[in-house]
């Protein structure tokens, strides 16, 4: 079970699971999907254990007979888009079976910035697994998304792993026409129109109205297959208690589908609170081999 299982993403689920695991050992021995095309992740530059900047871009060379590319000097303007708030920082803990606090996910809205040419809100997600798993999985990892201010349709998704002792670091552009150039250390990813990564999706979802929506839907890239995932309400009005407090919220099933077959092995919902921000408090999976619980501790 990994990243690639849950569509979404439900992130620190899927960490806590094994997903970038999943993805470190079997990527290469896996077919890549007909809906996406993704070239081979680039080693990480610098020195061992470095990882590259985010906020740093370098044009890669061209071969001599390629044009000139134009230089994107000027900053566009900024478009309102969806209502994130910079700086947000929420905290969770995820519970594994009857295991408490294996693991820690932050969810981070870090800044709006300019990506490219382009207007972007850079998402963040850390998460790190505590004892006793982290005695025999040590995990450390970061993902970064740049998403559409507009839409959160996904511009670069990277990941940067560090488990066991492991390192990758991945980071890809988004096209879907193939016109979008890739800068620096990153790839190209070919995706369908309106494609969002795992970070993307939920805070898109944060901002759906689910009293007049019946179901969200739309292909999600989470950094190593295209899914088809749909979102529906399940439930309105739920009371829920987590470590940061007891909400009413929204409760939102999550069903995930690859090539056309819904993807049976695995259940997922998520709990959006009644407040301003519309908050995701809580995140639920029902896997074969465990199920797992990731909970709010505290807001920023």
């Amino acid at each position: 079970m990994g990243l690639a299982k849950t569509g979404l993403g439900i992130l620190a689920i899927a960490l806590v699971a094994g997903g970038a695991y999943y993805w470190l050992h079997q990527r290469a021995g896996q077919p890549q999907p007909a809906l996406a095309s993704v070239t081979p992740v680039r080693p990480a530059e610098g020195p061992a254990g470095t990882i590259p900047s985010a906020a740093t871009e370098r044009e890669a060379p061209l071969p001599a007979s390629a044009p000139e590319p134009k230089k994107v000097t000027a900053v566009p303007e900024l478009d309102p888009g969806m209502p994130l708030h910079s700086g947000e920082i929420l905290d969770f803990t995820a519970d594994v079976a009857k295991v408490s606090n294996v693991a820690t996910l932050r969810l981070q809205v870090a800044e709006r910035r300019n990506l490219a040419g382009k207007n972007a809100w850079h998402l963040q997600a850390f998460a790190h697994t505590q004892n006793p798993l982290r005695m025999v999985f040590e995990l450390d990892d970061q993902f970064d998304s740049y998403s559409d201010p507009s839409t959160l349709t996904s511009l670069q998704y990277e990941m940067h792993l560090n488990e066991r002792g492991q390192k990758v670091d991945s980071v890809q552009r988004m096209t879907s026409t193939g016109r979008e150039p890739a800068c620096g250390n990153a790839s190209q990813t070919r995706v369908l129109p309106g494609t969002r990564d795992p970070l993307g999706m939920m805070q898109y979802l944060r901002h759906v109205d689910w009293s007049k929506t019946r179901e969200v839907r739309g292909p999600v890239y989470d950094g190593h297959k295209l899914y088809d995932v749909r979102a529906s309400l399940a439930g309105a009005g739920q009371s829920v208690t987590v470590p940061a407090g007891s909400y009413s919220a929204d409760k939102v099933e999550i069903r995930v589908f690859d090539n056309g077959e819904e993807m049976k092995d695995a259940h997922f919902f998520v709990y959006f609170a009644h407040n301003e921000a519309r908050t995701p408090i809580l995140l639920e999976a029902e896997m074969p081999f465990a199920s797992a619980r990731v909970a709010l501790r505290s807001t920023n």
